[in-house]
């Protein structure tokens, strides 16, 4: 027996063994890969109430509702409803005071003759945490990259299993819930980039938090969610369209923060092959940028998401270092524009080799990454405090040879200048402000926006003293 047989079905019998677990599998377009597992330790009898495989589209929209997508979260909450609900009617009477009830759900599309690309699933879990309960819920979306479909449905079904096992036995403890999804399994396998908790069972948790934990735990490169906070899977916002990102430690954003992104909106915005739409705009965060100590502190991410919340931008949580990565993640989403707004610093940093030792071709194959589909930065300008000149795209100090490369990255028109900036900001700088903050000097706040300076103000973040 391998670890990974062994390991999932001793997740699987133990639930079966145990008598309160009652509930259904509907499993969608990857066959019933979960439900195998539970009937294949044996004992099914205590736990299995129903299994369904509503392969066929008609079908399925007879049982759920129609839907334009049938690997979707929205398939995926109705399959939940339906079956929930069923389960309460049908056994709610009979089971209910010694049941705790529950549905597993997962709609999932595997690589095909007509599909060579890896697979991906919604899978959710509607589970009672104690008879007659009211119900908790755990959705995700996970990626399937092995090279075969009976790789990625066997992937899969471990998942369910892990997702089971976890629902009932670490619900208490969500990060701990987080890391048994992956057992058995890695990240060449599964790679889970949205996950949701919701009901009594999570009660004070916040779905931010958890999405920073799929980063931190190494389970997805990057998570996203939106400016009130609500978690998305990254194809839910940018599927085909154009996107524009500010990288920051945004520890607080600044009047010089928000101004470089708005500027660099406008110009993209005048774009060819943006004019007319609305881009998706987003804050990122790296883990570098939150680490203290080498540890995240989890109050000061917060801290940071409600201050790009009230400035009404979604952000994007990655581990991403060079440029080139983040700009090959977004083009896995949309095939429009990707415009970087960065101030004169990061360009500096891009010609510097020492970020570049893990590639062969250093700075030249990182610009050659970065600028290989339709990427464009604009550059705000900096203030040299030593001269108290302002230096721009095309005034700065760039090492020989990297000069020519600025050179040509102007004439190709992948980089330009922002244009339009507010001269008296130029002087703002983070750690000032944030050391203002703390001690108590009134003077911060005018060098924020309004609702950020709200917050911080209204809620003591920071370590705020007044």
């Amino acid at each position: 027996m391998n670890s990974l047989e062994g390991g999932a079905q001793k997740k699987a019998l133990a639930i079966n063994l145990d008598p309160l677990p009652y509930g259904t599998f509907a499993e969608i377009g990857a066959g019933q890969e979960v439900a195998r597992w539970f009937f294949h330790v044996g004992g099914a009898a205590g736990t299995v109430a129903k299994t369904i495989s509503a392969y066929d589209m008609t079908v399925s929209n007879a049982l759920y509702g129609p839907t334009s997508r049938y690997v979707s979260r929205k398939r995926l909450e109705a399959m939940l409803d339906h079956e929930f609900a069923q389960l309460l009617d049908r056994l709610g009477s009979s089971r209910g005071e010694r049941t705790q009830f529950f549905v597993f759900a997962d709609t999932a599309a595997t690589c095909s003759y007509g599909r060579a690309d890896s697979g991906r699933g919604w899978v959710g879990m509607r589970f009672q945490t104690e008879p007659r309960g009211e119900p908790s819920e755990i959705i995700i979306h996970a990626h399937l990259n092995d090279s075969t479909a009976a790789r990625q449905q066997e992937a899969l079904g471990v998942l369910g299993v892990n997702l089971i096992f976890a629902a009932f036995e670490k619900h208490g403890a969500p990060a701990e819930l987080i890391g048994c999804l992956m057992d058995d399994l890695g990240r060449e396998r599964i790679e889970i980039d949205m996950i949701k908790f919701s009901g009594p069972a999570f009660a004070g948790v916040d779905n931010r938090l958890l999405s920073l934990q799929l980063v931190e735990q190494g389970l997805t490169d990057a998570a996203m969610f939106t400016a009130a906070g609500e978690v998305v899977q990254p194809a839910e916002v940018l599927h085909k369209k154009p996107v524009l990102v500010e990288r920051g430690s945004f520890r607080p954003p600044t009047r010089l923060t928000l101004d470089l992104l708005e500027r660099a909106r406008e110009q993209f915005a005048q774009e060819p092959g943006v004019q007319g739409e609305e881009p998706v705009v987003l804050a990122e965060m790296t883990l570098r940028n939150l680490l203290s100590e080498n540890t995240v502190d989890h109050e000061d991410f917060l801290a940071r998401a409600d201050l790009l919340g009230a400035l009404g931008f979604a952000a994007l949580i990655s581990r991403f270092q060079p440029y080139y990565q983040l700009a090959d993640y977004l083009a896995g989403y949309t095939d429009r524009p990707i415009g970087l707004a960065v101030g004169l610093p990061s360009v500096r940093q891009m010609a510097d080799e020492r970020f570049y030792s893990d590639l062969p071709g250093g700075v030249l194959e990182s610009m050659g990454r970065l600028f290989k589909r339709s990427v464009k930065m604009y550059v705000y300008p900096t203030l040299d405090l030593e001269s108290g000149e302002i230096r721009t795209l095309d005034t700065a100090v760039i090492p020989p040879p990297w000069h020519h490369m600025r050179a040509l990255l102007r004439e190709i028109g992948r980089i330009e200048p922002i244009r339009r900036f507010e001269e008296s900001y130029l002087a703002i700088r983070t750690p000032e402000i944030l050391a203002r903050i703390q001690s108590g000097d009134p003077s911060w706040e005018s060098l924020v926006p309004g609702p950020v300076a709200a917050l911080i103000k209204t809620k003591r973040l920071f370590g705020r003293r007044a």
